[in-house]
């Protein structure tokens, strides 16, 4: 981005602020929309530049554990976050129950609930390792290189060891509930060698499928494959993914005392901290990112018009939390991926187009 001239200096800021922040008022947003294109404000060019672009672009990992990654993105559009929000949600391939085979299934669950329930279970598979499976093929068994086996075998029965005047049903019964850590893996081919290292089976083995009673028994086989949650839901790698634009809070003037004690109440924990000098207490704004973007304040008279709320708007605060099939951060490397390749065939689609 590039002023032209000097002439324009003194209704810059107010210029700037339409184009780079989201204002929130007490009875609406202003500046929802971005407005920063070529030849929309005299005195700037906002001409595509690779080199502008490669300057302001910037990721920065903020927290990251075994299932969760908060990192800011700054430097895009909504319309490429958002973008990138949607292709970890339903681009990123992940394996998933596809097929189930019921062989006996004498609980009270119907074969169609548990057959949706067994399909939402994760699987703890990196579908890296896998190819898609193609349509209509006649091998209904899978081959090694595009499907998991799965079994699940349970009987229930009744404990000769519980005692006389027990209810408890997790003394009176065996096997009585059924969890996704019931679900062995059965390797196909040479599945067994390659995948020696790796525990293939569900994400989290606390997952209750169903409750038995003596007698009652499940007999299921259950083949898994590759897909993405753009097909089916069971197949998106994330249980969410979502961003927010960056807080930024202003304090337009002093606020010392009483009333600065109230403002800081208006806001996010550690949003706001009142600052001691000389036995005064002032307050300072310490860390807007930790901003919910309530609007509280707006609801106070004599507080309202000491602050400026908005949100900036190239700055995006990414949340992405992992169903357990891969870490986060693989994910991100993933979603990243599928974009990259979005738009290489969208380039080969323009320059074969062009030569036509």
């Amino acid at each position: 981005m590039k002023r032209l001239g000097d002439k324009m200096a003194a209704p810059m800021s107010i210029v700037e602020e339409i184009r780079t922040r989201v204002i929130l008022q007490e009875f609406g947003v202003k500046n929802v929309h971005t407005t920063d294109y070529p030849g929309n404000y005299p005195g700037y060019d906002d001409a595509w530049n690779m080199a502008d672009f490669k300057k302001n672009f910037r990721i920065d990992i903020v927290d990251m554990d075994e299932n969760t990654m908060e990192f800011d993105m700054v430097g895009i559009d909504a319309s490429i976050a958002n973008a990138f929000r949607r292709i970890l949600l339903a681009e990123v391939p992940t394996m998933a129950v596809e097929k189930v085979f019921i062989y006996n299934n004498t609980s009270i669950v119907q074969d169609e609930i548990l057959a949706h329930r067994l399909g939402l279970v994760p699987i703890k598979a990196d579908p890296r390792l896998f190819e898609y499976r193609n349509e209509g093929e006649d091998d209904e068994e899978g081959s090694e290189i595009d499907t998991i086996k799965l079994q699940l075998k349970v009987k229930c029965s009744r404990n000769p060891r519980a005692t006389k005047d027990s209810a408890d049903p997790r003394e009176l019964y065996l096997n009585h509930m059924v969890y996704s850590k019931d679900m062995k893996w059965v390797p196909i081919g040479n599945q067994a060698d390659v995948f020696a290292d790796i525990n293939i089976g569900p994400v989290h083995g606390d997952i209750l499928l169903a409750q038995l009673r003596p007698g009652q028994e499940l007999d299921i086989v259950m083949h898994c494959v590759k897909g993405i949650g753009q097909d089916h839901a069971k197949f998106s790698p994330v249980a969410t993914a979502s961003y927010r634009l960056l807080p930024e809070i202003s304090l337009l003037e002093t606020v010392e005392g009483e009333k600065a004690e109230r403002l800081r109440g208006c806001f996010s924990r550690g949003v706001m901290e009142l600052e001691d000098r000389d036995g005064r207490k002032f307050a300072k704004v310490v860390n807007s990112r930790l901003d919910t973007c309530s609007r509280e304040v707006l609801r106070h008279e004599d507080l309202k018009n000491l602050v400026k709320l908005a949100r900036v708007r190239d700055h995006f605060i990414f949340t992405v939390e992992s169903s357990g099939v891969l870490p986060p951060d693989v994910l991100v490397t993933e979603a990243i991926k599928v974009l990259m390749t979005k738009c290489s065939r969208f380039l080969n689609e323009l320059n074969t187009s062009n030569m036509e």
